[in-house]
Formats: C-alpha cells, structure tokens, sequence
C-alpha cells in the first residue's frame, strides 16, 4: 500500500475502506468470506452487524446475489457454508454500469452514434 493510498483510506470512502472501518474491522470483526471480487465479508461476535470491504470502487452492484442476500439476513449460512442453487437460465453477475462508457445505449441514441450532418439545416449564430 502506497503513500497516497494510506492517505486516501483516511479521508476519503469511496476508494475503499476507510482507516476507522479497517480498525473495527480488526478489533470487532469475524471475517466469514470473500466473493469472486475480492469483496472481504465480515460480522460482529452476535451476528448483530455484516459488512463487507470492498476490493476497490465501493459500487454495492458489484456484490453477487448470493453474498447480497447473507448482508441483509435473508438467510444465516455464508455462500460458502451453503451455496445459493444456481439455474440453469441464470446469467453470471454483472455491476451496474450506469454512468461509464459501457452503459447501455439504445439504437438511434446520440450517446452510440453521432448525428449526420443534414445539407438542408444551418445552424443560427447571432451577428
């Protein structure tokens, strides 16, 4: 870990844990897993509290289904105590990519391709 990154963890939240969150991480924390991500999952000592640091950008989209439903007491096992059953029809999990390059544009969006230029307009400009 780098300089700037020690830095970062102290001020900011949105590069990962902060400083505080790592430190009762350590002292109050069981760590029960971690996802494909590299998401490290933890709980307190009565199960009371779950949460999770993130491998990087905190985007709660990049947390699978399984490990989503374990945070938010759907169900008590770990996905790695009790595997969620997957379907065959179900696709892989995928972040939301609302608001990057590779957001979903639909055809005939100005975000996927750039207007033609028309011969029959021309744009005002005041004198």
């Amino acid at each position: 870990m780098s300089i700037l990154d020690r830095f970062l963890s102290v001020v900011t939240w949105w590069n990962g844990a902060t400083l505080n969150t790592r430190l009762w991480s350590w002292r109050k924390g069981t760590k029960v897993g971690e996802d494909d991500a590299g998401n490290v999952f933890y709980r307190n000592a009565d199960d009371s509290r779950r949460w999770v640091i993130y491998n990087g950008l905190v985007e709660g989209s990049r947390i699978g289904p399984d490990w989503h439903g374990w945070l938010h007491h759907t169900w008590d096992e770990t996905p790695i105590d009790r595997p969620v059953v997957k379907k065959a029809w179900e696709k892989a999990h995928l972040p939301n990519m609302t608001g990057t390059p590779a957001a979903y544009a639909p055809v005939g969006s100005i975000r996927r391709e750039q207007p033609k230029p028309r011969g029959d307009y021309e744009a005002w400009s005041p004198e």
